[in-house]
């Protein structure tokens, strides 16, 4: 799966907050994840994101 540093992942299950969105800041074996309903920065492994993920959204200038 293609995930690049600033693409936002709309994921299956919500964070405690409530927001589904979170901003990639770090990719790799793992990834580093910005909620962006409440800022809350999280590592979670590739394997488990990869697997939450329902739709990548891109930034406009990069489509």
């Amino acid at each position: 799966m293609d995930v690049r540093v600033g693409d936002t992942l709309l994921m299956k299950k919500e964070h405690p907050c409530g927001a589904k969105e979170f901003l990639v800041l770090r990719s790799g074996a793992d990834f580093r994840l910005r909620c962006k309903g409440c800022g809350h920065e999280v590592m979670v492994a590739r394997q488990k994101i990869e697997k939450n993920i329902k739709q990548i959204i891109r930034p406009e200038s990069e489509q």
